[in-house]
C-alpha cells in the first residue's frame, strides 16, 4: 500500500471513529445546573494514535468544564485524540456506566472519570480494564480506591479540614451553630470534605453543634433551598460549611433574603474563579482552592505513557489544595483571593 492509500485509509478510520464516538456518547443524556451536566459526548482528535476517553459528572459545571479543557489542551500537546462525555446530573452512574462501554468499544487507550458513585461504577471499570483499558479517576476517588490504577485528586480531606480549622478560629470564644450543606449519599468527595471539616472544627457528626444537615447536590439552586429549611429548623445558625461554591452561594442567598448574609460564615470547596470572586466580595469567607486543570493534564499524560511503553501509572497523585480567605487567622496558613484568582482551577 502506498504512504498516499495509508494515510487516506487511516483518516477515513478516524472519521469513522470520531463519528461513531459523537453518536454513542450523546447518549449520556443532558441536563442544566451546577449540580447536572448536559452529558453530551464529543471528540477532539490529533494527528496521534493515542485515544484517551475523558468522562465527567457533568459537563456544566464550571469545575469540570475547566478539567475538560486541560484534558483537551494537554491531548493537543500530547499528539493524543480526546473522546469525552458527562452524565446528566451529580450521581448519574448509569450516563457514566453507558459512557465507559461506548468508550471501550471506540478503542480508547485509557478512560479519566470522576465517579459520579465511587462503588456503583467499580464494575463498569474491572470490564474496562480486564480489557486493557487504563483507567485513571479524577477528583473523586472510588471503593475502593483499588478499582482504579491511579487517582490524580485534591486530598478532599485535608481540603475539608482547611475550612474547618478556619471556621473554627473565626469562631474562638463564641458558640457555634451549624449547618452542614453536603452533596449526596455514595460520594465520596462528599463524605471526606464533610468529615474533614468537622475534623478541622474538632466536632463529629454527633456534636450539638451541628443543628442541621442537607444534601444539596452540589447545586445552587438546592443549596438555597437547603439552606432555606437549615433556617426554618434552627434560626440561629451562625456557620455553613458546603460541598462546594455553587451550594454556598445559594445558602447566602437565603441568608440575605432573612438578612443574616453579614453575620453567618460561610466556608466552602473548589476554589473556582467564580467562588474565589465571592470570597473578594465578601459571600464567602474562605474556601479550599483545587486544581482540576491539572488533574486532567496529568491524567492524559499518563495515557500516553501508558500506550507508548506499557508503563502504568499506579497509586495516589495530590493534586494540591490551597486556602483562600482575605481575612487570615492565626495559627491556618492561607493565602489571598489576589493569590486564588491568579490561579483558579490552574
Amino acid at each position: 500500500m502506498s504512504r498516499t492509500t495509508r494515510r487516506s485509509s487511516s483518516l477515513l478510520r478516524a472519521a469513522a471513529v470520531t463519528g461513531v464516538a459523537a453518536l454513542t456518547l450523546t447518549a449520556c443524556g443532558s441536563g442544566s445546573g451546577s449540580g447536572s451536566g448536559s452529558g453530551s459526548g464529543s471528540s477532539s482528535a490529533s494527528s496521534g494514535d493515542v485515544k484517551v476517553g475523558l468522562i465527567t459528572k457533568t459537563d456544566t459545571n464550571p469545575f469540570f468544564v475547566k478539567m475538560k479543557e486541560g484534558a483537551e489542551k494537554a491531548a493537543k500537546e500530547n499528539g493524543a485524540q480526546l473522546v469525552t462525555a458527562a452524565g446528566k446530573f451529580d450521581g448519574d452512574n448509569a450516563g457514566q456506566v453507558t459512557a465507559i462501554e461506548n468508550m471501550v468499544a471506540s478503542g480508547v487507550k485509557g478512560i479519566l472519570i470522576t465517579p459520579s458513585d465511587s462503588k456503583a461504577i467499580v464494575p463498569a471499570i474491572a470490564k474496562a480494564r480486564a480489557k486493557g483499558v487504563l483507567v485513571i479517576a479524577l477528583d473523586t476517588p472510588t471503593e475502593p480506591d483499588s478499582a482504579v490504577d491511579a487517582l490524580f485528586a485534591t486530598d478532599n480531606l485535608k481540603a475539608g479540614e482547611l475550612i474547618g480549622e478556619y471556621a473554627k478560629a473565626v469562631m474562638k470564644g463564641k458558640t457555634a451553630k451549624i449547618a452542614t450543606l453536603d452533596l449526596a449519599p455514595g460520594v465520596s468527595v462528599g463524605v471526606q470534605r464533610h468529615n474533614g471539616f468537622l475534623k478541622g472544627f474538632g466536632i463529629d457528626d454527633k456534636d450539638p453543634a451541628v443543628v442541621c444537615s442537607q444534601d444539596t447536590g452540589g447545586d445552587q439552586a438546592k443549596g438555597q433551598t437547603a439552606m432555606e429549611n437549615c433556617l426554618q429548623k434552627e434560626p440561629d445558625i451562625n456557620v455553613v460549611y458546603t460541598i462546594n461554591e455553587p451550594a454556598a452561594l445559594g445558602a447566602y442567598t437565603a441568608l440575605k433574603a432573612k438578612g443574616r448574609e453579614k453575620d453567618v460564615l460561610i466556608v466552602s470547596v473548589d476554589g473556582g474563579c467564580t467562588g474565589t470572586q465571592a470570597v473578594k466580595d465578601g459571600k464567602i469567607a474562605a474556601t479550599s482552592q483545587q486544581y482540576p486543570l491539572k488533574m486532567a493534564a496529568e491524567g492524559v499524560k499518563a495515557v500516553v505513557t501508558y500506550a507508548k511503553d506499557g508503563k502504568k501509572a499506579s497509586g495516589y497523585t495530590d493534586t494540591g489544595v490551597t486556602l483562600i480567605s482575605d481575612k487570615a487567622q492565626d495559627g491556618v496558613t492561607s493565602k489571598d483571593t489576589a493569590y486564588g484568582l491568579e490561579n483558579c482551577w490552574g
